[in-house]
């Protein structure tokens, strides 16, 4: 092995290398052959070439796409038998007239060829003699000049050419082989009549009549043909069978699943009907509403909408039609949410034609009053809502089915309760009520119904049935304690129907006997005492009550209206959260109502998860409990004053306390879980709309061009580097894609007035712009030197007067402008620097070219590189408690609007064949999905491009690519270039307009162009439909539309067709003046401050501001201030006034070069990236705290302090005083708390804790990576006292730091970044030792003569990776260790400061011990 070998990094195969070779479709390496391999010397016999033909066309199938139409595939299996057969009777003709060789061996016949041959069977036996002479080697190839004379020499055993002839090999045998032969020669059997040159009879020693004597007796062996040519179509059908290879033999099921090629998929991909609905309804495919139902749904749909909407209340009942003609668009029609909104609009518009007074003539005037009724989301939420309905519905039948059940089973007669509340369950949780009253109630009959189907279904319904035990309250039910339930007087149905105060009052009903007398009377063997009597029927009423659905309405309705929610810490979360933990914001939150929380749905979800991870306990209680329960007393109680009356009274209260304290239980925990889902719903739509403002912004506008056009850009980035002394990687993407990148280092502008020179790159910056002409420069970075590299550029623009490309003005002047320099969002182009795309896309490419090439893309349409990231979408922070929802509700709610802003663009079709990125954006479109849109996809790379949509249907003898209903659902939104020269180009399918309008279009055409009736029809019968608006382009005339009276179209329209096209006709009107006009706004050229600011340091406003104490590192020092720098870059000045509290001291005595200290930020201005802070001991000691905006009662501060209180107990009631350092980044943990506590936590964060070996040590515990983390152990020296921190701080006795924040900044985060560095390395690979291990041994496998290395995470010793190589496929595999040290890294005791020098210096030790070696 070489050092090149190492050094090159990247495997080649030669052309020479032709042992293997490796399938770009699979990734598996495959054999070649160089003809002479295998028996036949690498040419297969006939039925090797049938079994390829099949193999071959089933790796084809695979290859395409990974989709194979199963009856497309079948009819071409057939076709091929039927060839193959074909071929075989006429290959049987000629045998009938000519016997092979082993024919006329077994009748003796002898052969004009002399030489003898060993039998079939022998030759067979000495296969290994053959495969060992045929693998002589290539030298051998050039000394076989006598075989091939003596092979010439050789006459044709068969005595007929055949054209392999020259390929086949043929044996000399020995003597004795030779006589072995003759020996078996001398076997014979009757040949096939009419062979000529052959005598049989001369071998058989008959003669021809005796033979014909023979032949008449026995036959020739043709009458039983048929039953061979039979077993041979049989054997041809196993053959078929096992030739035909099904995904599921090739791919694993987990494989099939990814790449959406299951049959469950290809069902999908080939039912006429939106992919996403057949998605979302697959739960729900059986359930069937009836028109009633379909009714009500708009009904519960419009209850739960029209509060959000905040339109005027007497629109109701048209906002309700409107829900249900949407319900009937999509559940009837199956049309997609874009649809309806663009098609269909007219239904989600209110409009109200009033008189406003007359014309000249007298006519009256009208002003048309519309108020949109639905948006777009609003569409969505009813999509949603319906499957929620459905589900209710499904439930529903279910409990009826139930009952119905039990009824026809005569196992109950009617149930009044049941009947009047599950047609009124109107959720899942009533509807769980109605379920669990029905249970109770009927648990015995249910059991017994169960019972029963379940003998019947299993035949056994005359075998003993099995006993079913019964619950508490069944034997209450059946026993004598049942009648002292009535006793009580009011059933739990009645008092609830009380305490919801709906109809009559049910008056409660006192018996004439006292309880325990009655309880006395009640007693049998299920009861045998009257106390046991009297307990089971309270229990029973308790019981009774906390199962009724109307009882459970009632209290259900108590928690929504007064309810409140309380957080509480626990003792795990005494000690975890601090005042620095974020979850202190709630640590001891009170009395928070649901208007409160609703505002924040963010703090609720992080309630729940710090309650989840056992950090706090949410509960919810009513606010006035006391109230509420003397309220249902007064319902329950009889308004009889005696004895008897007051000792009910007291039963009753006594069970009614019961059940509120079990139902308070039951019905917090209810309301708990739906208040979840609505604060989920709530951060996702808060995502949504987020997500819709970064989508909706076109292309960057080049000056004088299009809206929509996309422009040339030139980006830059300096990435982490620093201005001026480290490279600025630059990317060229031209509006056709191809890309041109290189590096910049020195950009400063000289200054000719004071002789400076220009830097040594701004002459190459300023060739580029010349010569490409870009439209607008981009810049982006991570840091906020990337702040200066924009003003740099900037700069260099306006001094060397650098212009876009000129163009005309609306005076027809040619002008150009100064290029635009802008800062771009970099949050997709972070995604793709790294990803496998960026690596396809442009292989070989540094990751800062990556990102500036994404940089650019991202500026000439954001819409695609957005819906190119895929699952990845959801890696982007949208808002607040995004990360607290489950990543695919994210993910659908953020693909709802790529649906939508996909659709509002278009997509290309005749574009989308042919680029990648255009081809992601067909899931999104109406009626598609990803199956739909790779089986569009293989249907227009079948048959190339199409000239109209209806093609998509099939017609015009093309391929279909769907069906009707999928193609009403895309047809308007994949749309078609127009060409005039091409006499089948529809201009209306370039446009919006959908082709069920397209007759609209074409009249309003036609009174545009002023055509009568006669013209029309002229027009069309020479050039076709479309020959008017052809007409109408050609002239230049869409002005003209703008001059027709829309209204009498929409009027006449409603009336002939009774269909609603006011907004459609003004969308046909706008597409016939300017044809797929782009929608969007422009591309945001001037992000906001707080935006610009959070991209460059990763700080927001919730995580950096005022009077927060963080480490600065000192950059300058002087004797009236201090200049220093934050971990985030931001530069911080500490005036005079806030250098020290003793002003007698000098300033550069107190501090020194490169220290790091803690300050406390006095302002931090955002724009400028810098900041004010003091370093003064009095600001320090004031210690930061959240400020929480909580009332009085909103806040417990009696047990906050009280927990400090008990937090100072436990640490003096320690064995050894508890070590406290004034840092915030100190925890009293041990070492497994602290890798828990980080263990939700980023990269190189820290935790300093107390040492296990005494007062002089400190640990600091730092995540590496996931699950793994480092505990250095810091000695401290020259400490004041044994608590004090020591002023010199030692690690491994080779690293001196002054101060705590010294030692994180320089060593940890330094090591931190280190491990970012070699994690983004191309060797890096991302998983364990074993499977890098097993990835080399693959490569090597695939290239024999290359070798290679790769780094991988040490988990065993954090702090470390493993370097593995392998010197080629014989090499061993190896590996060494690699350190992470603060200045870099080290490898076999050497340092080395960067992955370049560490890679490079691998490549030399490894060469030098190759070296050492070979001498």
């Amino acid at each position: 092995m070489s050092a090149r070998d190492l050094i090159e990094g990247e495997a080649l195969l030669d052309d020479e290398e032709d042992d293997e070779s490796f399938d770009e479709e699979t990734g598996e390496s495959r054999r070649k052959t160089n003809g002479t391999n295998g028996v036949n010397g690498g040419f297969p016999d006939s039925s090797e070439e049938e079994d390829d033909d099949d193999d071959e066309e089933a790796v084809r199938a695979v290859r395409e796409g990974f989709i194979v139409d199963e009856d497309d595939d079948a009819e071409i299996r057939s076709e091929r038998k039927r060839e193959r057969k074909k071929r075989r009777r006429e290959e049987q003709e000629p045998v009938d007239e000519a016997l092979d060789e082993d024919d006329l061996y077994l009748i003796g016949e002898k052969v004009e060829d002399d030489q003898t041959q060993e039998s079939r069977f022998k030759r067979l036996k000495r296969g290994h003699k053959e495969d060992t002479r045929l693998a002589h080697g290539l030298p051998d190839i050039f000394n076989s000049d006598d075989e091939e004379a003596e092979v010439d020499r050789r006459p044709d055993r068969r005595g007929a050419q055949d054209e392999f002839e020259d390929f086949i090999e043929e044996d000399t045998f020995s003597d004795e082989e030779r006589e072995r032969e003759q020996d078996d020669e001398e076997v014979a059997r009757p040949t096939r009549k009419g062979v000529p040159g052959y005598h049989i009879s001369d071998a058989s020693g008959l003669t021809e009549s005796a033979l014909d004597d023979l032949r008449e007796a026995f036959g020739d062996g043709s009458d039983y043909y048929f039953a061979l040519e039979k077993e041979e179509e049989e054997q041809e059908q196993d053959q078929e069978q096992e030739k035909h290879l099904d995904l599921k033999d090739v791919f694993e099921p987990s494989q099939l699943v990814e790449k959406m090629l299951t049959d469950e998929d290809n069902l999908i991909r080939h039912t006429d009907e939106p992919e996403r609905f057949q998605l979302a309804r697959k739960p729900y495919k059986n359930v069937i509403l009836t028109p009633d139902q379909f009714k009500d749904e708009a009904a519960w749909i419009s209850k739960l909408l029209f509060p959000k909407r905040r339109i005027q209340a007497d629109l109701h009942g048209p906002f309700q039609e409107a829900i249900g003609k949407v319900l009937d668009f999509m559940v009837t029609e199956d049309f997609e949410v874009p649809f309806i909104f663009q098609h269909r609009k007219d239904y989600l518009i209110h409009s109200l034609k009033r008189p406003v007074g007359r014309d000249e003539q007298g006519n009256i005037e009208y002003e048309i009053d519309a108020t949109k009724l639905l948006l777009q989301s609003d569409l969505w939420e009813i999509f949603d809502l319906d499957l929620k309905y459905r589900a209710l519905v499904d439930k529903r039948n279910t409990l009826q089915k139930t009952y119905d059940n039990l009824i026809s089973m005569s196992y109950i007669t009617s149930d009044t309760v049941f009947n009047a509340m599950l047609p009124a369950a109107t959720s899942m949780e009533e509807l769980q009520d109605v379920q669990d009253y029905l249970y109770f109630r009927y648990s015995i009959k249910i059991k017994e119904m169960n019972q029963a189907n379940a003998s019947v279904t299993n035949g056994d319904s005359q075998h003993r049935r099995k006993a079913i035990s019964r619950t508490l309250f069944e034997r209450v039910r059946s026993s004598k304690a049942y009648n002292m339930v009535r006793a009580f007087g009011i059933t739990a149905d009645d008092f609830a129907e009380n305490a919801l105060n709906k109809g009559v009052r049910n008056y409660t009903e006192d018996p004439t006997e006292q309880p325990d007398d009655m309880a006395d009377s009640m007693v049998d063997t299920d009861f045998p005492t009257g106390s046991h009597a009297l307990k089971a029927a309270r229990m029973m009423f308790t019981e009774e009550l906390v199962m009724s659905p109307k009882m459970r309405k009632v209290v259900r309705e108590y928690f929504y209206e007064s309810g409140v929610f309380d957080c509480f810490r626990t003792e795990k979360g005494l000690k975890k959260i601090d005042e620095q933990h974020p979850d202190y914001e709630f640590k001891y939150l009170r009395n928070q109502d649901f208007n409160q929380l609703a505002r924040q749905p963010e703090i609720y979800l992080r309630m729940l998860k710090a309650e989840e991870e056992g950090f706090v306990d949410v509960k919810m209680r009513l606010l006035d409990t006391e109230t509420i329960r003397e309220k249902l007393h007064k319902q329950i109680e009889s308004d009889n004053f005696s004895e008897v009356a007051d000792a009910w009274n007291k039963e009753r209260k006594a069970a009614l306390d019961e059940a509120l304290a079990r139902l308070s239980k039951i019905m917090a925990r209810s309301v708990k879980e739906h208040f979840k889902l609505e604060c989920e719903n709530a951060v996702a739509k808060t995502c949504r709309e987020a997500f819709s403002q970064r989508l909706d912004q076109a292309p960057l506008k080049p000056p004088g061009m299009k809206k929509g056009t996309a422009p040339r850009v030139l980006t830059l980035s300096n990435g982490t580097g620093i201005i001026g002394r480290d490279p600025v990687s630059w990317a060229y993407v031209s509006d056709e894609g191809h890309v041109e990148i290189g590096t910049f280092t020195d950009l400063v502008v000289g200054d000719k007035d004071r002789d400076i020179q220009d830097g040594k790159d701004v002459a190459a910056l300023v060739e580029v712009v010349q010569r490409r002409g870009p439209d607008a420069i981009g810049i982006s970075g991570f840091t906020p030197e990337t702040r200066k590299l924009h003003q740099q550029i900037r700069t260099l623009v306006d001094k060397k007067d650098l212009r876009g490309p000129v163009y005309q003005d609306d005076y027809e002047h040619n002008v150009s402008d100064l290029l635009d320099v802008v800062i771009v969002n970099d949050e997709i182009a972070r995604l793709y620097q790294t990803s496998d795309r960026a690596r396809t896309d442009h292989p070989g490419f540094a990751p800062l070219t990556h990102y500036c090439i994404a940089l650019g893309k991202f500026m000439q349409d954001p819409l695609k590189e957005y819906a190119s990231l895929g699952r990845d979408l959801t890696s982007i922070i949208f808002t607040q408690g995004q990360q607290l929802l489950p990543q695919e509700r994210v993910l659908k709610s953020l693909e709802t609007v790529l649906v939508d802003y996909v659709n509002l663009v278009g997509v290309d079709l005749s574009e989308a064949n042919n680029d990648a990125p255009t081809a992601r954006l067909l899931p999104f479109v109406a009626g598609l999905g990803p199956r739909k849109a790779v089986h569009l996809l293989k249907v227009l790379g079948s048959q190339g491009e199409i000239m109209k949509r209806e093609d998509l249907l099939g017609v015009n003898n093309t391929l279909a690519a769907m069906g009707p209903k999928v193609w009403s659902n895309c047809a308007s939104f994949l749309f078609l270039p127009y060409e005039n020269t091409e006499p089948e180009s529809e201009p209306l399918d370039n446009t919006r307009i959908h082709p069920e309008d397209y007759d609209i279009a074409r009249k309003m055409a036609a009174d545009a162009l002023e055509l009568d009736e006669e013209d029309i029809k002229a027009e069309v019968d020479e050039n076709g439909d479309g020959a008017i608006v052809r007409k109408l382009f050609k002239d230049d005339a869409q002005d003209r539309v703008n001059d027709l009276i829309l209204e009498q179209y929409a009027e006449q329209l409603e009336t002939i067709s009774r269909q609603r096209k006011r907004a459609t006709l003004e969308t046909i009107r706008a597409e016939l003046n300017d044809p797929y006009e782009e929608l969007r706004n422009l591309f945001v050229m001037s992000l906001s401050t707080e935006e610009v600011f959070t991209m460059f340091t990763g700080e927001t406003k919730h995580s950096l501001h005022s009077d927060m104490i963080v480490p600065m590192s000192i950059k300058r020092i002087t004797d009236d201030h201090v200049d220093g720098k934050l971990d985030c870059g931001i530069d911080v000045v500490v005036g005079e006034s806030e250098l020290s509290d003793d002003y007698s001291t000098s300033v550069k005595s107190l501090y020194s070069l490169y220290q790091t200290v803690r300050v406390k930020l006095m302002n931090v201005d955002r724009k400028n990236f810098s900041a004010t802070a003091s370093l003064r001991e009095e600001m320090l000691k004031r210690p930061y705290r959240r400020f929480n905006d909580h009332m009085h009662n909103e806040w417990d501060d009696r047990q906050e302090v009280d927990d400090k209180k008990l937090l100072e107990e436990k640490t003096d009631a320690g064995g050894r005083a508890m070590r406290v350092i004034k840092h915030p980044l100190f925890r009293p943990f041990t070492a497994k708390q602290a890798e828990e506590y980080l263990g939700s936590q980023n990269r190189g964060d820290v935790v300093i804790r107390p040492s296990s070996r005494g007062n002089d040590h400190l640990a600091v515990t730092w995540k590496v990576a996931d699950g793994v983390y480092q505990h250095i152990d810091v000695l401290e020296l020259d400490k004041e006292n044994e608590f004090a921190l020591g002023k010199t701080l030692k690690i491994a006795g080779r690293y001196t730091y002054s101060d705590l924040d010294e030692l994180i900044v320089n060593h940890v985060r330094a090591m931190a970044k280190k491990v970012d560095e070699i994690t983004l390395h191309d060797k890096y690979r991302n998983e364990s030792k074993n499977g890098t291990e097993d990835w080399l041994t693959t490569y090597a496998q695939a290239n024999p003569k290359r070798s290679n290395y790769a780094f991988c995470l040490n988990r065993e010793f954090p702090g470390y990776f493993h370097l593995c190589f392998k010197a080629g496929v014989h090499g061993d595999l190896r590996n060494w260790p690699v350190k992470v040290i603060p200045q870099g890294f080290e490898l076999q005791k050497n340092p080395y400061p960067s992955m370049r020098d560490l890679t490079n210096g691998f490549k030399l030790l490894y060469q030098n011990m190759q070296a050492g070696v070979r001498r």
